[in-house]
């Protein structure tokens, strides 16, 4: 068995041909610093839902970890749309390439799109709610006793995340830069108002008053 396709904290990953193909093309893709973050998105969403009992596909859980933050990548970055999108988009190309059934395709492309929109993924498909759950526990600690010392460390040994609460900022401040009218009403205006001078994020109250409507 590959490394790559070795169980980590008792969760294995699937040792099929289209995981196989996606961990190449995210590794070859993306940075160290994002493969490694999407494989432990993987490991920590599907020990949160072994935890929560939730019947889940591993291999569309995966798909949807190893593919999350694609869209951060610079050939996006002229896109005008949300990375979260572009990120989805090129998960939908990919699988649908690999003759994926269509309801498969949809649960992958959404469990992404939806991943930095908190409140709602909770609530859907057992696939997108891990999605988010496990990029919440690996970027924002939510949930962090909830996995036990032992498999963290077993996680993090196997995909370190050396200076990682900088590093992701600047990969999120690198990817969205260009385009912040797609942080309107989402968490990475947050992101750009610590490190982007002049930024100044969308005000929702202020789209309502100063829209054409007379009243």
């Amino acid at each position: 068995m590959a490394e790559d396709a070795a169980p980590v904290a008792g969760i294995p990953v699937p040792d099929t041909r289209l995981a196989r193909e996606a961990t190449e093309l995210v590794r070859d893709r993306t940075s160290e610093l994002i493969y490694h973050h999407s494989r432990r998105v993987y490991f920590f969403g599907s020990l949160q839902g072994r935890d929560r009992d939730l019947s889940f596909d591993p291999e569309l859980l995966y798909l949807g970890a190893m593919f999350h933050d694609l869209g951060l990548n610079e050939e996006f970055r002229s896109s005008g749309r949300r990375f979260e999108v572009d990120s989805a988009d090129e998960a939908r190309r990919f699988l649908q390439s690999h003759g994926v059934p269509e309801d498969s395709v949809r649960r992958v492309w959404t469990a992404i799109a939806l991943h930095t929109t908190p409140g709602i993924p909770e609530f859907m498909e057992p696939e997108v709610a891990l999605v988010t759950a496990g990029v919440e526990y690996d970027v924002l600690g939510i949930g962090y006793a909830r996995v036990s010392d032992a498999d963290r460390q077993d996680i993090v040994a196997l995909h370190p995340r050396p200076d990682f609460k900088r590093r992701i900022l600047t990969a999120f401040t690198d990817g969205i830069r260009p385009r912040p009218e797609t942080t309107f009403g989402n968490v990475k205006a947050d992101v750009l108002e610590h490190y982007v001078p002049g930024f100044r994020r969308g005000d929702f109250v202020r789209t309502i008053l100063d829209s054409p409507w007379a009243e």
